[in-house]
């Protein structure tokens, strides 16, 4: 039997789609006509997810799997397996069809970008081969922005100055991905990981630098300068983000309080965690809670 395929209805799914009114807003904007997000989304264990496209769309579409298998194919070619930390851009007028595995679907980020500057980032960075291997560091930054910008575009899908804002952070996530997607030291990657797997298992616990260095076997010195070269940002901070974004989806999907999340994550003091999360994510935790979402 077919299984029931569809485009999105997904359980906890984030979905942002812009206005025809806004789209021509932003093509006609000198700040935004070059480069402007036009559909941003998470889709978690989308089983059955399925798109075909047989004439292409009018905006290039970048694919992110952090979770689970799926497939793409393009121009109608060989299919293209997607697996976890892989990313796909599929160009604008280019046709092609994508769906989650059946029995291990996948996790996708996607943002669909359009304008005259989009393909000078395809020719500019590595980010048309079969599939682009995202390491850690590139996830990391890639949530982050992800979070930010489908905060801004939810709270104020009317605001031209954010998708100003977004238009450039925007620029920024595609070269740094395209850097590091180029120079990804594999060593390094491994340190980066371990270390990011070890924060994740104690994401409650208040660590501390050299609990970390030991653990990994690198001095506090050599772990600094890996988080700083692969993430921009030394150890801690991303702990810190780590669990502001941990923090974030438990206020999406939880009816647990503030205060009981922040204990969740190692904070006692209620205030001091709204102060952190407005720090990091761009506003208060109850602001956020109150974001209409998906």
């Amino acid at each position: 039997m077919q299984p029931p395929l569809k485009p999105d209805g997904f359980e906890s799914e984030k979905l942002f789609i812009l206005s025809e009114y806004m789209r021509k807003e932003l093509t006609n904007h000198p700040l935004t006509c070059r480069l402007f997000i036009t559909d941003i989304g998470y889709f978690p264990k989308a089983q059955f997810h399925y798109r075909d496209r047989p004439k292409g769309g009018d905006t290039t579409i970048f694919i992110y799997c952090t979770e689970g298998e799926g497939w793409v194919e393009i121009n109608q070619e060989e299919r293209i397996k997607m697996e976890r930390k892989n990313l796909i851009v599929i160009p604008a007028g280019t046709p092609h069809r994508y769906g989650s595995d059946n029995n291990n679907p996948w996790s996708i980020y996607w943002f669909h970008i359009k304008g005259e500057d989009v393909f000078e980032f395809l020719r500019s960075f590595p980010l048309t081969k079969r599939t682009v291997h995202i390491p850690v560091a590139g996830f990391l930054k890639f949530v982050e922005w992800f979070d930010f910008s489908y905060g801004l575009v939810t709270d104020k899908p009317f605001s031209v100055p954010d998708h100003i804002h977004i238009a450039q952070t925007t620029r920024q996530l595609l070269s740094t991905i395209g850097m590091i997607a180029s120079r990804t030291d594999h060593k390094s990657e491994a340190y980066l990981e371990h270390a990011i797997n070890f924060m994740s298992e104690h994401i409650g616990e208040s660590l501390k630098l050299e609990v970390i260095a030991s653990h990994i076997g690198l001095s506090k010195q050599h772990l600094i300068y890996i988080f700083n070269q692969c993430t921009g940002m030394p150890p801690i901070e991303l702990f810190l983000r780590m669990k502001m974004q941990r923090a974030s989806q438990m206020l999406d999907l939880s009816t647990l309080s503030v205060k009981e999340i922040g204990a969740i994550f190692g904070f006692q003091d209620p205030y001091y965690f709204s102060r952190m999360f407005k720090k990091i994510m761009g506003s208060s935790p109850s602001h956020y809670r109150s974001i209409k979402k998906g």
